[in-house]
């Protein structure tokens, strides 16, 4: 079963009158679908973008395993546990919020700011919050999350390029940037595949693409 979300059937949210502009993938705050709460170990895929000086001031979160991929600026970062870091364009953020943390992030960049940043639930919660950025992932360098249960794979393909994708219980596509064709259907930035028992699958991309393929298992 291969399920796409297009970019305008995202839910709206941010501020605009505060610089920020959010698209949710599944429901979030006041946009509550009950068919649509959740996809595998997956619970949020918000696209972000903020006007130089925009951001969200200091908030908690707990029982979350939050990544944040940087696609256009640099993204300011504080946190209760000690954190400072500013993470640029390319960079992979990861705050495993466990049994309780708090955490700012603004644009302080003089150009605009754009990020997805996705919320996984984690196998067992509570436990000690960690944190970590990894500067410029290689294309088809997996990410590990095992506190989710959970394997990122960041694809970067010029066009006419294939990439197989891997045979597992769950797969959400994210298309960054550019298009690709999988399984028939063109996918542009902002649509997204939430594929559940397929095998053999590929990308193909139609333009220089950039994509984000979460794997997960059944039970994530």
């Amino acid at each position: 079963m291969i399920r796409i979300q297009r970019d305008a059937e995202r839910y709206p949210g941010g501020d605009a009158g505060a610089g920020i502009d959010t698209r949710h993938a599944f429901s979030f705050g006041s946009h509550y679908d009950p068919d649509n709460l959740r996809f595998g170990a997956l619970i949020a895929c918000n696209e972000e973008r903020l006007a130089p000086g925009a951001g969200f001031d200091e908030h908690p979160h707990s029982h979350t395993e939050i990544v944040t991929w940087v696609v256009e600026g640099e993204l300011t970062h504080r946190d209760s546990a000690g954190h400072a870091t500013v993470v640029g364009c390319g960079d992979l953020q990861r705050l495993s919020s466990a049994a309780g943390v708090r955490h700012v992030e603004r644009n302080d960049a003089a150009g605009p700011l754009v990020f997805v940043q996705m919320w996984l639930a984690p196998v067992e919660p509570g436990g000690e919050p960690s944190y970590e950025v990894v500067r410029g992932i290689a294309d088809a360098t997996p990410y590990a999350l095992p506190e989710a249960g959970a394997l990122l794979h960041l694809r970067r393909l010029e066009t006419g390029e294939r990439a197989a994708l891997p045979d597992a219980d769950l797969l959400y596509a994210h298309v960054v940037r550019g298009t690709v064709r999988l399984a028939g259907e063109e996918l542009g930035p902002g649509d997204a595949a939430r594929v559940r028992g397929e095998k053999d699958l590929a990308l193909l991309a139609t333009a220089d693409a950039e994509v984000l393929v979460w794997e997960m298992t059944a039970a994530g």
